[in-house]
């Protein structure tokens, strides 16, 4: 068997990146009570209102059962209010309550400063290539798309 230094892998740095990402997070978003994925979807819901749960999970990149997982608990925490869609009963809207609001409200300026220090090592041009190139690779991978958003 060949040997293979995993550290010269981009889905090690791809790994590595992300555990980062989520670090500055964690920092950032202290005493908001909000993860990653929680703030993804509450942003969404908040653009895009009312959102069915379908179209959330696609629009944040995640599967159905663990957006509607979020979903709970985002309505739990009374930051979301969900009711059935009146052109499909079997589908659920989702908007943001005033709460939401305001937690997205004081959650902006602090997912923009992750985003700020995540880059930082880099140049202002550095951090265009970089974005450029990360759209490319997740737009080649798109057919992937079905392994998450489906249940």
């Amino acid at each position: 068997m060949e040997n293979i230094d995993v550290r010269t892998l981009p889905g090690y740095f791809v790994r590595r990146l992300h555990q980062r990402a989520v670090a500055l997070f964690v920092q950032e978003m202290e005493g908001l009570d909000l993860t990653p994925v929680q703030c993804s979807a509450l942003a969404e819901i908040c653009n895009s209102p009312p959102v069915d749960q379908k179209d959330l999970a696609s629009g944040i990149g995640n599967d159905m059962s663990t957006t509607g997982s979020v979903v709970d608990r985002l309505e739990r925490r009374g930051l979301v209010d969900r009711k059935v869609a009146p052109h499909d009963r079997r589908a659920r809207q989702v908007t943001a309550t005033e709460s939401g609001r305001r937690l997205m409200d004081a959650a902006i300026p602090r997912l923009l400063q992750v985003q700020s220090r995540l880059l930082e090592p880099l140049t202002e041009l550095e951090q265009l290539e970089f974005m450029r190139m990360m759209k490319i690779l997740v737009g080649a991978h798109a057919e992937l798309d079905h392994c998450l958003t489906t249940e």
